[in-house]
């Protein structure tokens, strides 16, 4: 397991090193596509477009034929890095320094792509041409983005080119503390909305000229907290709606603003849709401002939604490789925010695991050299028992239980 883990290291290096800020790949996925070309894997580089937005590359890998088809999904874009001044290793120079790699991307997700491609080439090598089933790579450069020419166009390619994957484990970085804490089967959904309330600016002493936008807002709001939209569900946290902006517009002491506008964010469980919610607040909006004489509109943005995974195989056979390299056994958790595993869950059970989220988009990102040598070590664990118990359950009688 040591030079899987060494190999990860060299890996995760190699890819910190390309300064891929989304939308811009900066040889990042060719680093990758190297080294698994290289292993024997099959490349392709998928471009993709959409009017008015970035245009992104991303990286399709495999080798194998047939089931079980196992996925791991990830992304080699990352966010600015900020001052580098304030920075004690350069953000893209990948030093090691006391047994830590610094860098961005080390923890989101670099090094997890590293240990899961580490692990990959040394299962493919022991079994050579014994290998029965699929280990396939989804890499895109667009999930720090607006997702949109990334996973869901990779996704709907594979589906046009028989692609089909059975399972998938996408390498977000999972664990709060220590590494093996917890797998993620699901994800709150996330909801942005806009309300402008619309009123007729004057002046402050004569009220009775104007109508003030900001008493309807401040009314609508305070609405919106009233009451929880949930209490939570079996396996998810309370849905919860945070304001996360207000503006008038109005640099001026004596002038009544003409409008006043709110942002606010919802994060939903899998008690709610994202359609059943707008239509909630419409109704509670509308209602709030019934003969108040102001005007208003509630505009929403593209929903990213919930998903869960149900306790299952997948997360069965990742705690126990987790178990047998840490010794925990992780949480099965649905806390933070969105992934591309929201796109994911329409074509196979997904889980999440991956590195310690201590640092992630923060300055001195970073990675402890034996953590990721201990997730190429647990993914190297995984394939071995992920194609271990599918070969059993495939070749096990009909009507005979598939092995958990």
């Amino acid at each position: 397991m040591s030079n899987v883990g060494d190999s990860a290291v060299e890996i995760a290096q190699a890819l910190i090193r390309c300064p891929s800020i989304t939308p811009f790949d900066a040889g990042a996925l060719e680093a990758l596509a190297q080294v698994l070309s290289a292993a024997g894997f099959t490349c392709e580089r998928l471009h993709f477009t959409e009017e008015g937005t970035p245009a992104i590359d991303n990286l399709y890998a495999r080798i194998g034929d047939g089931a079980p088809h196992i996925c791991f999904a990830g992304h080699t874009d990352v966010v600015p890095p900020g001052d580098s001044e304030q920075w004690t290793h350069l953000p893209f120079a990948a030093d090691i320094a006391d047994g830590i790699l610094y860098g961005r991307g080390a923890a989101d997700m670099k090094g997890a792509i590293a240990a899961f491609a580490a692990a990959a080439i040394d299962y493919v090598k022991a079994t050579g041409k014994e290998m029965d089933g699929t280990i396939s790579l989804l890499t895109t450069g667009d999930e720090e983005g607006p997702a949109i020419n990334g996973t869901r166009k990779v996704l709907d390619w594979m589906a046009e080119t028989g692609e089909h994957p059975d399972h998938c484990i996408v390498g977000e970085p999972t664990n709060a503390r220590e590494l093996g804490e917890a797998i993620k089967i699901g994800r709150r959904g996330s909801l942005n909305g806009v309300l402008s309330v619309n009123g007729v600016q004057g002046h402050v002493a004569y009220p009775h000229l104007a109508s003030n936008p900001v008493k309807g807002l401040i009314k609508v709001l305070a609405g919106f907290y009233d009451a929880p939209l949930d209490y939570g569900t079996a396996h998810f946290s309370p849905s919860n709606l945070e304001v996360t902006n207000i503006d008038v517009g109005n640099p001026t002491t004596n002038v009544i603003p003409a409008s006043a506008t709110a942002r606010f964010n919802i994060r939903y469980n899998d008690r709610h849709t994202p359609e059943a919610l707008e239509a909630t607040l419409r109704e509670q909006v509308a209602a709030a401002l019934t003969d108040s004489g102001l005007e208003h509109t509630l505009a929403f943005e593209p929903p990213c939604p919930a998903f869960l995974t149900e306790p299952g195989p997948l997360d069965a056979l990742l705690s126990q490789a987790i178990s047998d390299v840490t010794g925990r056994t992780p949480t099965l958790s649905t806390d933070g925010g969105t992934s591309d595993a929201r796109f994911i869950k329409n074509i196979c059970p997904v889980v999440e695991f991956g590195l310690l989220t201590t640092t992630i988009h923060k300055v001195d990102e970073q990675v402890s050299i034996t953590d990721l040598q201990q997730l190429a070590a647990i993914y190297r664990r995984f394939l071995d028992i992920y194609f271990e118990d599918f070969a059993i359950a495939a070749s096990a009688p009909a009507g005979d239980d598939a092995p958990a």
